[in-house]
């Protein structure tokens, strides 16, 4: 029985049904000894791999397919190109390293850290330069943020595209940073007062740079050069990168080379002609660094249709929001005409991932399903139509709207738009 004042069907109603489909599967057989769930399989009988034989752990093979995926027709070269996180087969909230999407401008750097050197000038006391063990040696700091890049849904302005989150949202990765509050290293230098600006730039060959203001250089970024526990992956900046938690992943630069304080913003090719948002007048809002609240229902999904037939389900999803946490999210499984608080879960720290369920009892019957974040300024997210009431349909950047997965009677997912 269903308690029609919960979100999901009660556990006593889960564990009777469990029982019952138990009897069911019993009764089919002959012994318990025939069913193939609990027959004798040669991993039961086998001595398995050494301690050593994978130094460095590798997931199951049965998870081959839970990989980073691009979309070949989007960029014209993969050396600047983009891949995709596969949110859809993942839970919690942080990344796995290996599952953190790619965006190159000019393909992976590798930089021998030996060789690397951070140099901080321009209107400064004391001019830097600093090897990685220098680096080190100041005092470090441990924080988890998201990391989205600003084009993250860019391909839905113009109404459903990509068939599966990991597509239409899966640029965007969370992980905890360990580095440098970049305030230490300003500090150490020694910023004159009249430098009011930073320009951060990578040893890739595209030369990658953006305008910082000082105001947020001096808040919360990080110089950091370990994620998740362990040396940043060679694609994710190794050795070094600039975090600036809750803006646009392009500020976020890679294989950090070089700080240079100013006294105004330098309007490089990375926020003049790229991440501006055209608008419909044609005029370019520019310096849009924040990334607004969001969220996507990744299961049941494109990518992660409902296999089990009707009965209790669970449907959850990510949430985030540039300007701190995530307290509510809401989920319809109506396409609006109803809406349902749905349950945090896990940690929940600004401007980070955050996790939220819906438990409930399908019926078999076709579903609409979308989530609407809150976050903790009090801003509530848009649906697509109310952004384009003011965007207009020419952006590529900052698409924050309400996504929708149609599911049929099967239980199939697919890329929907209804409002």
């Amino acid at each position: 029985m269903t308690d029609e004042n919960q979100t999901g069907p009660s556990r006593r109603a889960f564990l009777t049904g469990a029982g019952a489909a138990a009897a069911g599967t019993l009764a089919g057989h002959a012994s318990a000894q025939t069913d193939p769930a609990i027959a004798i399989h040669p991993w039961m009988q086998e001595l398995g791999d050494g301690v050593d034989a994978a130094p460095y752990g590798m997931p199951s093979p049965h998870e081959a397919d839970v990989k980073r995926r691009t979309v070949e027709w989007l960029t014209a070269d993969p050396v600047s190109s983009i891949n995709f996180t596969p949110l859809h087969d993942l839970d919690g909230t942080i990344t796995p390293n290996g599952l953190c999407f790619e965006r190159h401008h000019s393909g992976v750097a590798r930089v021998d850290p030996a060789q690397h050197r951070l140099m901080i000038h321009g209107l400064v006391d004391k001019p830097l330069v600093l090897t990685m063990e220098d680096l080190k040696r100041f005092p470090r700091q441990n924080h988890v943020y998201f990391l989205e890049c600003a084009a993250n849904s860019g391909m839905e302005w113009r109404g459903s595209q990509l068939n599966g989150c990991q597509f239409t949202h899966g640029m965007i990765h969370n992980v905890m940073y360990t580095g440098v509050p970049l305030r230490l290293v300003l500090e150490e230098a020694g910023v004159k007062p009249e430098g009011k600006w930073l320009l951060a730039e990578g040893a890739d060959a595209a030369a990658m740079t953006r305008s910082i203001p000082m105001e947020k250089a001096l808040d919360d970024c990080l110089v950091a050069f370990k994620m998740n526990g362990e040396a940043l992956r060679p694609e994710q900046g190794y050795p070094v990168r600039l975090v600036v938690p809750g803006w646009e992943g392009n500020m976020w630069v890679k294989w950090l080379r070089r700080l240079e304080v100013g006294d105004q913003p330098w309007h490089h090719r990375e926020e003049t002609s790229k991440y501006t948002d055209l608008m419909a007048d044609g005029v370019a809002r520019r310096f849009t660094w924040e990334m607004d609240a969001k969220s996507v229902i990744t299961s049941p999904s494109p990518q992660a249709p409902i296999t089990h037939g009707p009965g209790p389900t669970v449907l959850t999803g990510l949430a985030w929001s540039g300007r701190g946490t995530i307290p509510r999210v809401d989920v319809t499984i109506d396409g609006g005409i109803t809406w349902q608080e749905a349950r945090m879960d896990g940690p929940s720290t600004p401007k980070a991932l955050h996790r939220f369920y819906y438990d409930f009892e399908w019926d078999g019957k076709p579903l609409l399903l979308q989530s609407r974040a809150h976050d903790s300024t009090g801003y509530v997210q848009p649906t697509k139509d109310a952004l384009r009431e003011i965007r207009g349909e020419n952006s590529i950047y900052h698409n924050n709207g309400i996504q929708t997965w149609a599911v049929d009677a099967d239980g199939k997912a697919e890329n929907v738009e209804i409002s």
